[in-house]
């Protein structure tokens, strides 16, 4: 589970790096300026090689966890006067705007193809039907009731569960109510007006579909053992894919439903289970690990159960779109995701959101590792929503950031005057100390995490 966690975190910077550093190079070329370097990675050279009339050395570097496109500059060094046309500090402010936003432009950019990409394929989900409503929920308040579909929220279609997972998590940032429109199995189309006050900024990061009560039409599932996660406790304790759990500590198993709310209730506890493989009755004890869930500690194993894939077939719907509404759907995906970006950075500051959220490269290596071990597909999902977050986060007005950069040149633009070379070197000071504390928390988040089993 941790090669896997590593060479995905890998792919997945990589890929970022690159698009990210590319966008900087192509505009800066356009704009006649001189690139002297291209590097995956920061700090000590590993590899470098120049290609063509060898202009530009293209390099890997030591520290995997980003990259810089180095340019022509006269505030870094000597520029011949043949070459000072092309040194960027030359350039018109518009054009050094345009080399600087163009880094997380091509994040954004990526993520709109790769969600093109998949709109087009094709997505299998479960269809937009609800399970059982519990009592005492938004959802049973709403009279929203089980196996009624989903047909729209607010006016827009509902094609499958992820869709309806999505607009409410991106609504419930809002805490308006929503409207909802249900059709039960006799065909009648139902109003319901659903209230998200109850939903705060913390819940996004868990399982906040539960507590509105909403959860998707499944069939029940047997005891049995499908996929495991690699590396994970059911792996390195034995358990196999086929296994039938029977008993646990002397509780009947009826569904894996129930082996699971067991395991999640006994994190660092041993647990004694009668199992069944290929006909022969035996027994395996396992020790759930723990892992974060909302504050509050659970027990995990890597365990998915095996279902019968014709049984599935009646819940699943393939979720496709022509190239128009694939593009319009890539675009709002990018959008949404890009604006719940920032509405939470902006809650964070102002103390509305926990800072806990926040991830280092530490949980988003586990992220990356989790959605390779389920597919291509969730990992393309993964690389999209991490391309947002980067060209968000670059995007800030933090100095040493893309965004403080553009910035600094807007104001030039404005003024007409480029900013003082003291009021650069502060800010450059200041977004640094900003960016190491921001570092910090992120690390301290991640290892918060890993100690605590999550």
């Amino acid at each position: 589970m941790i090669t896997t966690s590593i060479w995905a975190f890998a792919i997945t910077i990589a890929v970022l790096v690159v698009f990210h550093e590319f966008g900087h190079y192509l505009v800066a070329r356009l704009c006649g300026i001189k690139v002297l370097r291209f590097s995956v990675g920061f700090g000590k050279i590993l590899y470098s090689r120049r290609f063509g009339n060898g202009e530009t050395e293209w390099a890997l570097s030591a520290i995997p966890l980003g990259g810089y496109v180095k340019m022509l500059d006269e505030r870094e060094g000597d520029v011949p006067p043949h070459e000072l046309a092309r040194a960027f500090n030359r350039k018109p402010a518009w054009q050094r705007m345009a080399v600087v936003v163009a880094g997380p432009v091509f994040n954004l950019l990526l993520a709109v193809v790769l969600y093109f990409g998949l709109f087009s394929y094709g997505v299998t989900d479960l269809k937009p039907e609800l399970g059982e409503v519990p009592v005492n929920t938004p959802a049973a308040q709403a009279q929203l009731q089980a196996h009624e579909i989903v047909v729209s929220i607010n006016g827009e279609p509902m094609p499958g569960w992820n869709e309806v997972r999505w607009r409410l998590l991106v609504l419930s940032l809002r805490g308006a109510p929503v409207e909802i429109v249900g059709r039960t199995p006799d065909g009648a189309e139902h109003r319901h007006t659903l209230d998200l006050g109850g939903i705060k900024p913390a819940d996004l990061n868990g399982p906040f579909m539960h507590k509105l009560g909403l959860q998707p039409n499944l069939p029940i599932l047997l005891p049995v053992i499908g996929k495991l996660v690699a590396g994970d406790v059911a792996e390195r304790t034995g358990l196999r894919s086929g296994d039938r759990v029977l008993r646990v500590d002397g509780r009947d198993i009826a569904t894996f439903d129930d082996w699971a709310e067991v395991v999640r209730a006994h994190p660092e506890h041993r647990l004694h289970m009668e199992l069944e493989r290929d006909g022969q009755r035996m027994a395996m004890d396992i020790t759930p690990r723990k892992e974060m869930e909302q504050g509050k500690v659970i027990g995990r194993v890597g365990a998915y159960p095996q279902s019968d894939p014709h049984a599935m077939d009646a819940f699943l719907t393939e979720v496709r779109y022509g190239p128009a509404g694939a593009l319009g759907q890539a675009l709002q995906r990018t959008w949404d995701i890009s604006s719940v970006s920032i509405e939470m950075l902006g809650r964070m500051v102002l103390g509305q959101a926990s800072v806990k959220s926040l991830s280092g490269p530490i949980n988003t290596a586990k992220y990356a590792g989790e959605s390779v071990s389920l597919g291509v597909m969730p990992f393309i999902f993964f690389l999209a929503a991490i391309s947002v977050g980067v060209g968000v986060l670059n995007l800030l007005p933090i100095p040493i950031l893309d965004g403080g950069h553009l910035l600094y040149y807007t104001a030039e633009l404005v003024t007409g005057r480029p900013v003082p070379e003291s009021a650069w070197e502060t800010g450059q000071k200041i977004g640094a100390v900003v960016l190491a504390a921001l570092m910090i928390l992120v690390f301290y988040n991640d290892i918060s995490r890993l100690l605590a089993g999550g």
